[in-house]
């Protein structure tokens, strides 16, 4: 089978996902982060009444044209508690900050722009216009107004918007469900002693947070060591939770010890693709058994990250109704780099700040896919196209975002 490029596989992978269907209605203190199901209409009118947007004193606009307008006070109007009269020629009604306007007021007068008088009148030292400091019923929004759109990733200002809009729940998209596999005979769990031809098991940590930064909720089924039988039992447990992806770490190539994807084969998995034209993470393998999607990421730790970002989460997002976020960017070299091979290069490097808006990007020196300690200080991926030609110092070059 001949590599497959980049492009052609996500277009490949997403061809075959469906978005879950699948809805719940969640809290309004439950649901960040969530993709609403359905539009969301307004259950009142916002504000309900006309009030004020300052404290100081409703009146007629009519009645203080001038500065040094007399008028009496009739009342009071505060938040919780309206003025029932109404406020006619030449009365104002004193009024705070959220309060009902009175029936007949038009305007407000700040408090400070109102000099206290000792027979209960105010003398106004501001000329006032129709409409000031007054925020008119409906607003914000009507009652019946589709304020929020389904496909929503909610968020702290939405979740306001809905309380105000009088929901207490929201419908949203369950999140897409996926159970991650390590496997080889020579991982061990972190925090233990592995013997001397054992490593620690490190990619699940990161795909796991990857998958739950995209909406995911996932299901860590462990490390399985290179044993057909157990591997079944595992991948039979996945299917069992019915899971939409089962993502498989390490064992999709064809070696002698790598057992995955034959294994899944064996179990009835239709393969679509493997080996993609990519550097780091050319042993990618998709493909379908049942109802389950099947992502299998190359074992080692930098090339398992780099499929994820470029396979894992666009899948997510395509199922969980989210949109994928902006990784792309453009650079510009601060050191030159050699032509390119029929492979796309993702090369790991480091951005800074220049005094125009395009950052420098520098890449680091040795690339070896084991190298987690330069990848965890690399800002982003400078992508190098197959075939491309070589670049100097000063050009411009696409950048993957690694923390957008």
């Amino acid at each position: 089978m001949s590599l497959l490029p980049v492009e052609d596989a996500l277009a490949r992978l997403l061809a075959a996902a469906q978005p879950v269907g699948d809805k719940e209605e969640l809290s309004l203190h439950e649901a960040n982060g969530r993709v609403l199901a359905g539009d969301l209409t307004a259950r009142l009118t916002q504000p309900p009444f006309n009030a004020s947007a300052m404290d100081g004193y409703a009146l007629r606009a009519e009645d203080a044209t001038e500065i040094g307008s007399v008028l009496t006070v009739i009342g009071e109007s505060a938040a919780g508690h309206g003025f029932s009269g109404t406020v006619g020629a030449g009365q104002a009604v004193r009024i705070f900050t959220g309060a009902p306007v009175p029936d007949g007021a038009d305007s407000i007068l700040l408090q400070e722009d109102a000099e206290k008088l000792d027979d209960g009148r105010i003398c106004t030292q501001f000329v006032v216009t129709h409409g000031r400091h007054i925020r008119p019923r409906g607003q914000d929004f009507a009652e019946g107004d589709v304020a929020l759109s389904a496909g929503l990733s909610l968020d702290f200002t939405h979740l306001t918007l809905a309380a105000a809009m009088n929901h207490a729940t929201v419908p949203v998209y369950r999140r897409p469900r996926i159970a991650i596999l390590a496997t080889g005979d020579e991982l061990m769990p972190p925090g233990g002693q592995p013997s001397p031809s054992q490593i620690i098991g490190s990619n699940t940590f990161g795909i796991a947070a990857l998958a739950r930064d995209n909406g995911a909720e996932v299901i860590d089924l462990g490390i399985v060591p290179d044993n057909r039988d157990l591997l079944r039992e595992a991948v039979e447990r996945a299917r069992a939770l019915g899971v939409e992806v089962l993502v498989t770490l390490g064992g999709a190539s064809v070696g002698d010890h790598d057992l995955v994807q034959s294994t899944l084969v064996a179990a009835g998995m239709e393969l679509d693709f493997w080996r993609i034209a990519m550097r780091p993470g050319k042993p990618l393998m998709v493909g379908r058994l049942g109802e389950m999607q099947v992502l299998g990421l190359p074992g080692n730790p930098v090339s398992s990250l780099v499929c994820g970002l470029l396979f894992l989460e666009p899948l997510l997002c395509h199922l969980g109704h989210r949109k994928t976020p902006r990784r792309m960017a453009m650079a510009r070299l601060q050191a030159a780099l050699p032509a390119n091979d029929k492979r796309q290069d993702y090369v790991r490097a480091r951005l800074s700040e220049t005094s125009d808006d395009m950052p420098v990007v520098e890449s680091f020196g040795k690339q070896d896919s084991s190298m987690m300690r330069i990848f965890s200080q690399s800002d982003c991926l400078i992508v190098r196209p197959p075939n491309a030609p070589a670049v100097e110092a000063g050009d411009t070059v696409p950048v993957l975002l690694l923390r957008p």
